[in-house]
C-alpha cells in the first residue's frame, strides 16, 4: 500500500482555512506587493521624464560600424 503525502495547495488569494497553520496574512502579501509596484511605477515615471526631457542623452553617439571603420 502506497501512501501519498498530503499537499497543501492554498494560493494567497484564497482565505485560508482556521485550522491551517500560521503563516503570512494575505493582506500583508498584497500591501507588500503594492509597495513595489508603486516604487517600480514611481522609478518608471522618473525614467521617462528624464528621457522626454533630453532624449538626444539616450541615443550612443557613435555605432559599432563607425568604430569599425576608425581600425
Amino acid at each position: 500500500m502506497v501512501v501519498t503525502p498530503a499537499i497543501d495547495f492554498n494560493p494567497i488569494w484564497l482565505p485560508r482555512s482556521s485550522g491551517a497553520a500560521a503563516g503570512s496574512s494575505p493582506m500583508a502579501t498584497h500591501a507588500t506587493c503594492f509597495v513595489f509596484l508603486c516604487l517600480f511605477l514611481i522609478v518608471m515615471i522618473i525614467r521617462c521624464a528624464k528621457v522626454i526631457m533630453d532624449p538626444y542623452s539616450a541615443i550612443p553617439t557613435s555605432t559599432w560600424e563607425e568604430q569599425h571603420l576608425d581600425d
